[in-house]
């Protein structure tokens, strides 16, 4: 039998809270969960180490018999935006280097890795880093609408991008943006894709599963727009593209997320865009959803869409295609291998209204192209698995020991 594996996963921003099944829509932090139980049915050891944001929260949760969430004090115990987390990263990594040695440490997102980096120096192990998201460059329309970065940012990811023992990367877009922008040695840079969880994003029908009709009856059903409220995502697009649909043919569209804590005020400027665009009762904004009612809104849907500026992947594209519905995407980052344009969906090099609107009303008032599309997505999305992702990291956490 091979020999088990003690493996952290370390993440300073990610919660309990942001957990599939919590409510949370994003994906990244879903990728760590799944990645993390996916190598436990291996036969290893998983520790998700995270920053306290709660005071409540125990120092150490039991998730199964192979996967702990451990709370590692670093700045208040409260929710930080993101672009404050970072004040923090000595206190956390202190943290880290008073826990037992793992056998290989893998961070989440630059900040993570920056604490975690020395601390697998100290102890002689592998420092694995996977980034998720890389810092736009100063003035690209990927920083439109962004709070300033961080400046201890930039410098970071080169640090972790250029010292780690292994990059992961999700996607092919990822694998060229580490190396061109964070200095990266290619020959450290491997490409390990997602998975899709098909007992809960799958094509078939039952009666909670969601239906084609919205929230307001509306007979022509709806779209939807799953991810965080925020500039980056898009959502503003999809509001916008909805108002390009004829009346005739136009559905509804829900929007599903949270609003992040950098963009408090985000939300009532949306609110405002429904308004100018005299969409009121046709635009819902549901919140946050658990994963299991995601899957449903996913299956009911027309189509989803995802107007992101950036994607590493975008899973979100892909758990609509398992449930069996096309998306409509931007052709950015990992998008581009997430989407099979033409066959599974659209990916769009405008982020013009008129022309997202054009997309969803050729796909509209053409129901077949629109089914057989739903067909193909499926297909296309049993390549990815998460026995198959762990399968992989387990063989380069190996090569490194």
């Amino acid at each position: 039998m091979t020999e088990s594996l003690r493996i952290a996963f370390v993440s300073m921003h990610t919660s309990p809270a942001d957990l599939p099944g919590s409510g949370d829509a994003g994906g990244m932090n879903v990728v760590e969960y799944h990645q993390a139980f996916a190598l436990a049915r291996l036969g290893h050891q998983i520790d998700l180490i995270t920053r306290r944001s709660d005071p409540t929260q125990p120092d150490v949760v039991e998730l199964s018999d192979a996967v702990r969430l451990l709370h590692l004090p670093a700045g208040p115990p409260a929710k930080l935006a993101k672009s404050l987390i970072d004040a923090h990263i000595d206190e956390f990594s202190a943290g880290l280097a008073r826990l037992a040695p793992y056998d290989v440490l893998h961070s989440h997102h630059w900040m993570s890795g920056v604490a975690a980096l020395p601390v697998a120096r100290t102890w002689g192990v592998p420092h694995v880093q996977s980034f998720h998201s890389v810092a736009a460059l100063p003035g690209s329309a990927l920083s439109e609408g962004e709070p300033p970065e961080s400046p201890a940012r930039v410098p970071g990811e080169r640090l972790v991008a250029t010292e780690s023992d292994a990059v992961i990367a999700i996607s092919a877009a990822e694998a060229r943006t580490v190396v061109e922008r964070c200095g990266a040695d290619p020959a450290r840079v491997v490409i390990v894709p997602p998975g899709v969880d098909r007992t809960l994003f799958h094509a078939d029908q039952s009666p909670d599963a969601g239906s084609d009709a919205a929230p307001s009856g509306n007979p022509h059903g709806y779209l939807l727009y799953a991810a965080r409220l925020q500039p980056l995502k898009g959502p503003d697009l999809a509001i916008g593209a909805l108002a390009e649909v004829p009346v005739e043919l136009r559905p509804d569209l829900l929007i599903a997320g949270d609003v992040s804590a950098d963009f408090a005020a985000y939300e009532a400027d949306l609110h405002a865009l429904v308004e100018a665009h005299e969409l009121t009762g046709a635009v819902h904004f549901i919140g946050p959803q658990p994963r299991e009612r995601l899957a449903g809104l996913m299956r009911g849907a027309r189509i989803v869409l995802v107007p992101s500026h950036s994607e590493t992947f975008g899973l979100i594209a892909l758990e609509a295609e398992s449930c069996g519905t096309p998306v409509i995407a931007s052709a950015a980052g990992g998008l581009r291998e997430a989407v099979v344009h033409g066959e599974t969906g659209q990916l769009m090099d405008s982020r013009q209204a008129e022309d997202w609107g054009t997309a969803i009303t050729r796909l509209l008032a053409k129901p077949r192209l629109l089914a057989r599309m739903g067909v193909v997505a499926q297909i296309h999305a049993r390549r990815f698995n998460w026995t198959w992702t762990a399968l992989l990291l387990e063989s380069h956490y190996r090569a490194l020991l």
